[in-house]
């Protein structure tokens, strides 16, 4: 037999065949994982920084930790996404490479730590010590033992530590922010700003009488206010902690216990009222204090500050957070109610002022927190229930069930009726659908994604702060009425409504814009609100981060942009602003010097992170990086 294949080899057929099959062999048996081995493939490592490695076991042992602390964050209700798994392993991995790297650059340093250092490091951890407050060796053994470490891998945690800290520790020293960066970010974070400004509301403008032409022509070039939206009739079920929370009972004994561990946050900040005039003028201030002392109201207090050219405000229920002159919130939480003390000066002026009402603080009694602790407890153990209850629902709606035959102990609220993309009913009101507004969004959404009679599925709202429960729902989709066209003479008041809307947006806009051009020409903006009828008010100081209660968003940002009688205009929900710099205050890093020194530690402390990161990073480039991507993707899985 032998013989003859032999002879059957020396056949040009027969060796054509066999190179073919050789060269198959290669390119897909060679190739694919033998291949890999022959490189040094497998799946024993996930990187490789030069010469040292990251191995499967270290990856997964990291992986597995980052994400027990992902999974406590997320309260152990809810399991980590894909997408967050595929997170915390790409940062696991990175974490190791970096360090594998910063060791890498060690041992190139020659970085030595002495035997007897690390001695002394585990003689001081304060998880091994006894109780007498001395280093134990069965302590230590039972901590290892419980943490999964040998003796062996601790003194090599330590010694890498010790390590890395002598390198990375050299690299930081050099991080330190100049005094001038240092001052322009102080003078960034803290400058403050107010504004003379004039407003000139939307429905300020005159509008004229629309013809029968302009209202038909608006009828026509405005689809949305002829046009029905498309209506789709559903029925829905939501579990949410409130839905979950109405079967849950509290005990008084629950409600004391919860009192005295919350005993602080029953404590409430003492308020007061105030009136408060401010001007840049002493004599003027020394004036307005004399006048109010001597009997005058608040109305003839705010009409001789218009005469003085000083500014009138009246702040209600105002905490000291509220004052952003801290020396003035002093002066404020000082006086007693219905007295004028003397003016009050600082960097932005003169402030005369009288608190007309004060709210005392004071410790609200468990009688009083009875119902907020309730609805607490309740909401902590809605929490805790809510998750198998989902899990309950949904494998009850994979089993085909529909919505009108789920059980009735699950904690669910059924919701049906007729709406909108934009979530109201045909009458125009908001949809009664329970829960938060995300999910009330989410559920409208999923309502109009979805065809008619195709049947429900469970559907996650994330939670709306860190540490919170998620709420779900179910839907489906009955009937689809498509838009259409309503006639002309059933929406002629809402066409006529929305015709002079827009026109006295228009005409508020041409009368701002006068004004914005007539101080961009030259004129002081009191003169140019003079001349078009309007009234100069000096809104309270602003920073760039923290605008106090009311004043308008919009305006911050222009504000900081613009030099010393340079003129903005911007747009409110319902006005257009026309507005200048008043009092620029520039802080003086002199007058806050714990201030300035926190905030270079803070600038520092950021410095040496950057520098640490980019540092591990340029070491691990120059030592060339290799990623196992099966042993990555295998974590995820």
């Amino acid at each position: 037999m032998l013989a003859n294949l032999r002879r059957s080899l020396d056949s040009w057929i027969v060796r054509g065949l066999f190179l073919l099959l050789c060269l198959a062999f290669v390119l897909w048996g060679i190739g694919g994982d033998m291949l890999r081995s022959i490189r040094g493939g497998g799946n024993d490592w996930a990187a490789r920084v030069g010469s040292r490695t990251v191995t499967a076991e270290e990856l997964r042992e990291a992986y597995q930790r980052q994400l027990a602390g992902v999974t406590r964050a997320l309260g152990g209700r809810i399991a980590p996404t894909p997408e967050m798994r595929r997170s915390v392993a790409f940062q696991a991995l990175q974490n190791l490479v970096l360090g594998q790297a910063v060791a890498g650059e060690e041992a190139r340093l020659g970085v030595v730590v002495p035997k007897a250092d690390l001695q002394q490091a585990i003689l001081e951890i304060p998880q091994f010590r006894g109780p007498d407050g001395r280093y134990d060796p069965a302590v230590a053994r039972q901590v290892l033992s419980q943490n999964n470490l040998t003796e062996a891998q601790l003194f090599e945690m330590i010694r890498s530590d010790a390590g890395e800290r002598q390198v990375l520790g050299a690299v930081r020293a050099g991080a330190f922010p100049s005094d001038t960066e240092t001052k322009l970010l102080f003078a960034y974070q803290r400058e403050t700003r107010s504004a003379d400004f004039v407003e000139v509301p939307f429905t300020s403008g005159v509008a004229p009488e629309p013809t029968d032409a302009d209202l038909h022509r608006y009828y026509d070039n405005h689809p949305d206010l002829r046009r029905t939206p498309e209506y789709r009739h559903v029925k829905a079920v939501v579990l949410s902690v409130e839905t979950v929370g109405k079967s849950i009972t509290v005990s008084d004994e629950d409600l004391k216990k919860a009192y005295d561990a919350n005993r602080d946050a029953f404590k409430k900040e003492e308020k007061r009222t105030v009136q408060l005039l401010t001007t840049e003028d002493e004599a003027a201030a020394r004036k307005l204090a004399a006048t109010w002392q001597g009997g005058a109201d608040w109305a003839a207090m705010q009409t001789m500050a218009k005469a003085s050219k000083a500014n009138a405000f009246e702040l209600p229920d105002a905490d000291r957070a509220q004052l952003p002159i801290p020396a003035l919130a002093a002066a404020v939480f000082a006086a007693p109610v219905d007295t004028v003390p003397a003016p009050e000066h600082d960097d932005l002026g003169w402030h005369v002022f009288r608190v007309t009402k004060i709210t005392p603080g004071r410790d609200i009694s468990f009688e009083q927190a009875r119902d907020e602790l309730r609805a607490r407890i309740v909401a902590d153990r809605a929490g805790q229930q809510i998750f198998d209850d989902a899990n309950k629902l949904d494998n009850i709606l994979a089993s085909g069930t529909s919505l009108d035959e789920l059980p009735n102990d699950l904690g669910l609220q059924a919701a049906t009726g007729t709406l909108d993309a934009a979530g109201r009913t045909t009458s125009g009101r908001e949809a009664p659908i329970p829960g938060s507004p995300a999910l009330r969004k989410a559920l409208v959404a999923a309502a109009f994604a979805e065809h008619v009679g195709e049947p429900p599925h469970l559907q996650e709202v994330p939670p709306s702060a860190p540490g919170g429960a998620a709420s779900y729902f179910a839907v489906t989709v009955d009937k689809i009425t498509p838009p259409t066209d309503r006639p002309y003479a059933e929406v002629a008041d809402a066409v006529r409504a929305a015709w002079i809307a827009d026109a006295q947006r228009r005409a508020a806009n041409e009368r701002a814009t006068a004004v914005f051009t007539a101080v961009q020409d030259g004129a002081t903006l009191a003169d140019a609100a003079q001349k078009a009828g309007l009234a100069v008010r000096r809104s309270l100081p602003t920073s760039r981060e923290s605008p106090p209660e009311g004043f308008p968003m919009q305006l911050v940002r222009p504000l900081f942009s613009l030099k010393p009688k340079e003129v903005t205009m911007v747009q409110t929900g319902d006005a257009y602003l026309v507005a200048v710099p008043a009092a620029i205050v520039v802080p003086d890093p002199a007058k806050d010097p714990e201030g300035y020194v926190r905030l270079r530690d803070q600038v520092r402390e950021a410095m040496a992170r950057d520098t640490e990161v980019t540092f591990a990073t340029a070491v691990r480039d120059r030592a060339g990086l290799q990623v196992n991507p099966d042993v990555v993707q295998s974590m995820i899985q």
